[in-house]
């Protein structure tokens, strides 16, 4: 069994990995050569670094940096490495937890005063953990005003997904604070503190922390999306970046996993670096501070993968055998840890292969009728569930193992589905089920019931809707399938959703829900995404004569 296998596309791509036996030392260059043997020299790829406790035993570029320039790909050319950043915005706050200057069970408010009063505490440890419940900002900026600054966005969010500490959930604003904490606390940006004490104190040369990747001053990959036969810019520049990236190379990359594996910064810096987060409830998660940790059958593994827009990296560390692969590629799509199982596939040794773990499926089991959306009692957060190749599973989730014609579970727990719940779903009937979660709770959801609006209804919802989190103004109005809802300041911002229950319309996992008064009548809708739930706009009035 290989472990490029075991990186199924629609999981993290350090989610599962198995050892496999090495390949011989003698042809290992060539071997990642026909790894990588899909790029081409007029097309962008991909750049590889292979490191052996700490020495540096394989070095590959593939592709082009700059297609219209022809630049080539080098072994020393930068990346925006994505949320791979994460653990270097990690490690700025430990260092300040280890001067002494902030604690991770601090208040953030202690550092925004200009935060909403959440009638919870958000701790910096939150913060680095995914568990604090703030919006992400991927989910607001697309419908906030043209230039939106995206820490002033976060900051003027009423309202959190989840209670701190209840849920895991990934959330890119958390660590757009951390980095205007080390800001304030250090009194220096964090791109100077950054440089200061990471950067330069690991001999980090090629790496710095910008606002995106053109203000980079080393050698730069432009990323890139496939469009047709060629390729087109596909690049997070200016705002769209979130506040800054973290531009690196491979072999940086590696320099900063041997750092972390002797503890160059410190043995706690790495140690709570590593240190799985816990739920309220006290369950223990994989994910830690701004990485992902593994056991798989030969010992741990560290990493953490990154994309923004056409860039994409997967920087791991296998740790029982000193094994650190980095790998940087400059397009999109592409399946960058399974790239990067490859290449481990040829360095790691066998192992004895594992008896099978998770659930067993039952034989037999028809999902028929199974499918379809449902709606959570209490909150009202839909889940859709599908059928795909006969098997039942859940939209933007795992798949689901049939345990029998009732019961059913994920493969495996992943923090990305219900905070690495070992979930069970129960089906009382085909239009009621329960989620039972490893600690025993019941979640009851119900299927939703169809509803067709009238003439009445579509001209109630029409009008203009103010939200005071995004500082901006929404119309609805009747569309071909159902109602538009668009920017008022920028129709182009528009979708149409589609009617699934009374009053409640959807896109995708995009949902909008209205309100009405006493008196039938609409006074405002609350929307929502997979990284935003319940974003209130209220009502202000008629749309203005004439418009369009």
């Amino acid at each position: 069994m290989h472990i490029s296998r075991l990186f199924p596309a629609a999981l993290p791509a350090a989610t599962l990995l198995l050892l496999v036996p090495p390949a011989s030392a003698q042809d290992i260059t060539s071997r990642i050569d026909s790894i990588f043997g899909f790029s081409s020299a007029d097309a962008p790829g991909c750049v590889v670094g292979v490191a052996q406790r700490g020495a540096l035993i394989a070095s590959r570029a593939y592709g082009l940096a700059d297609v219209q320039g022809r630049v080539p790909l080098t072994t020393g050319t930068q990346f925006d490495i994505g949320s791979v950043q994460k653990q270097f915005v990690a490690a700025a706050v430990l260092l300040l937890v280890e001067d002494g200057r902030l604690s991770l069970s601090d208040d953030i408010r202690r550092f925004f005063s200009e935060l909403p009063e959440y009638g919870h505490t958000i701790t910096v440890d939150h913060l680095l953990t995914h568990t604090g419940g703030v919006r992400d900002w991927t989910g607001l900026l697309p419908l906030a005003p043209e230039g939106s600054d995206v820490l002033e966005l976060i900051l003027r969010q009423s309202a959190l997904n989840f209670t701190p500490g209840e849920e895991w959930s990934y959330s890119n604003s958390g660590y757009v604070l951390l980095k205007e904490i080390v800001a304030r606390v250090s009194g220096m940006s964090f791109a100077e503190f950054a440089r200061r004490r990471i950067f330069e104190t690991l001999g980090m040369t090629s790496s710095a922390y910008v606002s995106d990747i053109l203000q980079g001053t080393g050698p730069r990959a432009l990323a890139y999306q496939q469009d047709g036969s060629g390729w087109k810019p596909y690049m997070r520049l200016g705002n769209e970046r979130g506040g800054g990236a973290v531009i690196s190379t491979a072999g940086d990359l590696l320099i900063w996993n041997d750092a972390l594996t002797n503890g160059r910064l410190g043995k706690t810096v790495t140690a709570k670096l590593q240190e799985g987060a816990r739920l309220n409830n006290g369950r223990l998660l994989s994910y830690a501070r701004g990485l992902t940790i593994n056991v798989i059958p030969g010992g741990p593994l560290i990493s953490h993968s990154g994309g923004a827009a056409g860039y994409g990296t997967w920087l791991g560390r296998f740790t029982d055998h000193g094994l650190s692969i980095a790998t940087l590629c400059n397009f999109e799509p592409v399946a960058v840890g399974q790239l990067t199982g490859r290449v481990a596939d040829l360095f790691l040794p066998p192992v004895t292969e594992p008896e099978p773990t998770g659930p067993v499926a039952a034989p037999g089991v028809a999902v028929a009728g199974r499918a379809g959306l449902f709606f959570e009692e209490g909150t009202g957060l839909p889940l859709r569930l599908l059928v795909n190749s006969g098997r039942l599973a859940i939209a933007n989730g795992p798949p689901l193992v049939p345990l029998s014609a009732e019961r059913f579970q994920p493969p495996r727990a992943s923090p990305f589905f219900r905070s690495e719940d070992q979930v069970e779903l129960v089906f009382r009937s085909n239009d009621e089920l329960e989620l039972v979660s490893m600690e025993g709770t019941v979640t009851r959801y119900r299927r939703a019931q169809p509803w067709t609006p009238s003439a009445a209804d579509l001209k109630a919802m029409d009008g203009r809707y103010a939200s005071e989190d995004l500082g901006t103004v929404f119309e609805i109005l009747p569309g071909t399938r159902g109602v538009v809802m668009r920017s008022e300041s920028a129709p182009e911002k528009a979708v149409e959703l589609e009617p699934v229950a009374p009053d409640i319309w959807m896109r995708s996992l995009m949902i909008v829900r209205f309100y009405r008064d006493a008196g039938g009548r609409v006074t405002g809708f609350d929307y929502g995404n997979p990284v935003v739930r319940r974003l209130e706009f209220a009502r202000l009035g008629d749309r203005a004569p004439g418009a369009p």
